[in-house]
């Protein structure tokens, strides 16, 4: 018989329960259903799932019954305190983040899935961080593609050393807003660099140089451009390109994701240094909401560390902060750790 764990879900708003009906009739569909953290848990075997939670009570309502929960709360505190869950998924906006955590963390929660964007401060990132190994909590963070097959087989060719010596990742993800879209970026860029430290950072971002008055930037700006240097030696880039794609080039050959992760393309260096396609390992197809979940389970059973533990998110968060923090020092490179942690970016309704 298979081990229950209990999970409440703290949330019920899009990411939290509904972004299944908004993806369900898309080409790419296959590669995130179920998506909702609502959902990933309805579909994991191990997981019972015995509260939702959020301020607005129509919703706990409305999703408590669409996924058949039998207790709902509009306090989180008190959903925690009562129902005692293993596992706590998070899946509010930003600004609420570091609270619920450590709230989460202090309560005996010994399992938390995380939502994107992960807070809106580096102080908050390791308020968070110190939480977390205080008290032996298991952390995954919300940026699907760590765990989801396309992205694990090119990792699994870089370890293996299909592509020789990695000089470069490159992510082709537009100019998305620094913590909404971005932080999907910054995490990949750093999982295919095989989760190196990070020495600095040098970029730009979309705003107005009157915004850093108060060391806050009360929006969330586009990133059109973004370099990491990591301590392995990795040159990354984030460009303006569109595609939602991922390249990672070494000295034998180039491994690059297509179409967000619908398929991948392998090419070796073959004579006279021209690229040759060869067959990329055929690709599974899973939900990476449920795997992530599920890894934190996982790793709350074998004492391991997860996937996309907390200091692995905290560090792809100041890959983020440390490019808005270059724009305000008028491109300089940043050094890490960052020096301004208390820089704040975050709309006023999250």
């Amino acid at each position: 018989m298979v081990k229950k764990y209990k999970v409440c879900l703290i949330g019920c708003g899009r990411m939290g329960a509904t972004i299944d009906d908004e993806v369900k009739d898309r080409p790419d569909a296959h590669l995130f259903l179920p998506y909702s953290h609502a959902a990933a848990i309805q579909a994991m075997e191990e997981a019972a799932f015995v509260g939702v939670s959020d301020v607005m009570a129509d919703k706990v309502e409305t999703i408590r019954k669409r996924y058949g929960v039998e207790r709902g709360y509009t306090d989180y505190r008190e959903m925690i305190e009562k129902e005692q869950p293993d596992v706590v998924c998070i899946a509010t906006r930003p600004a609420s983040h570091r609270e619920l955590v450590v709230c989460a963390a202090e309560r005996g929660v010994k399992g938390i899935y995380c939502e994107k964007p992960l807070c809106c401060s580096m102080e908050e990132a390791d308020a968070m961080g110190e939480a977390c190994d205080r008290y032996g909590v298991k952390f995954n963070y919300g940026t699907q593609r760590r765990y989801m097959d396309p992205y694990l087989r090119v990792r699994e060719l870089i370890r293996a050393g299909e592509v020789g010596n990695v000089s470069a990742v490159v992510a082709a993800c537009g100019v998305g807003s620094a913590l909404w879209s971005h932080t999907h970026a910054a995490d990949m860029v750093l999982f295919l660099a095989d989760d190196a430290e990070i020495d600095y950072v040098q970029g730009a971002a979309n705003v107005d140089p009157a915004d850093f008055a108060d060391n806050r930037v009360d929006g969330d700006p586009g990133i059109p451009m973004g370099y990491v240097r990591f301590k392995n030696g990795i040159h990354a880039y984030l460009t303006a390109g569109t595609g939602y794609e991922f390249e990672v080039s070494g000295s034998k050959g180039k491994l690059r994701t297509l179409n967000n992760g619908l398929a991948a393309q392998w090419r070796k260096v073959g004579a006279w240094n021209i690229l040759e396609e060869v067959p990329f390992p055929e690709i599974r197809r899973a939900s990476g909401t449920v795997a992530g979940i599920r890894d934190v389970v996982q790793a709350m059973e074998a004492g391991r560390e997860t996937q996309g533990d907390i200091h692995l998110a905290r560090r792809s968060q100041e890959m983020i902060m440390g490019l808005v923090e270059s724009e305000r020092l008028n491109g300089a490179r940043v050094k890490f750790p960052m020096e301004n942690r208390s820089l704040y970016i975050g709309k006023k309704d999250w």
